[in-house]
C-alpha cells in the first residue's frame, strides 16, 4: 500500500517540479525561476499570512536562501543592512520610503527595532526590482528533525 502512495507522490512531485522549482537550486536558471515563481506567489498571497500558498512561499524562500548563501553577495546581510545598501545605491532617504511607513517606521526598521512585514517586503521588492526573499528573515535556530531511522524505529 505504501509503495502505491510513494509512486503517486513521485508522479505528483515530477508534475509540480515542471512548473515550480521545488527542490535544491543548483543553477542560476533554477534560481531565477524560483525567484520569479516566489514573486508571483507573494503577489497572489498579498498580506494573507494564512493563505494556502504561504507554506509554498516559505519553502521556496528557503531554497532561494540556500542558493544565495553560496552564490549571492547579500546572503549574510540582514534585511536592514540590505535596505540601507539599496537606499544608498538609489540615493534615497528614509522619507523617500513612505510606501512602507513614516520616516519613524523606516528608522525603526533600519535600526533593527522593527521587522518588515509582508506588505512592506512586497513593496520594497517591487520598488527595487529584487526578490522578496532578499528581505525575508533568516531563521535564528536550525530546526532539528529526527533522522529517518529514528522515525522508523518510533513506529515499531
Amino acid at each position: 500500500m505504501l509503495a502505491k502512495y510513494i509512486q503517486e507522490a513521485n508522479t505528483d512531485y515530477r508534475r509540480i517540479r515542471q512548473r515550480i522549482p521545488l527542490g535544491p537550486l543548483r543553477t542560476e536558471v533554477e534560481y531565477n525561476r524560483a525567484v520569479t515563481v516566489l514573486d508571483e506567489i507573494v503577489d497572489e498571497i498579498g498580506q494573507q499570512e494564512t493563505h494556502p500558498l504561504a507554506d509554498l512561499a516559505e519553502t521556496l524562500g528557503l531554497f532561494i536562501e540556500a542558493y544565495e548563501d553560496t552564490h549571492v553577495p547579500f546572503s549574510d546581510s540582514s534585511a536592514p543592512e540590505i535596505l540601507r545598501t539599496l537606499m544608498d545605491e538609489h540615493e534615497l532617504t528614509q522619507s523617500d520610503l513612505s510606501e512602507i511607513g513614516s520616516q519613524g517606521v523606516v528608522s525603526e526598521i533600519l535600526s533593527g527595532k522593527r521587522d518588515l512585514n509582508v506588505r512592506q517586503i512586497t513593496q520594497l521588492a517591487a520598488r527595487f526590482g529584487v526578490s522578496p526573499a532578499l528581505f525575508m528573515p533568516v531563521p535564528r535556530k536550525p530546526i532539528k528533525r529526527p533522522s529517518s531511522r529514528t522515525r522508523v524505529a518510533s513506529r515499531r
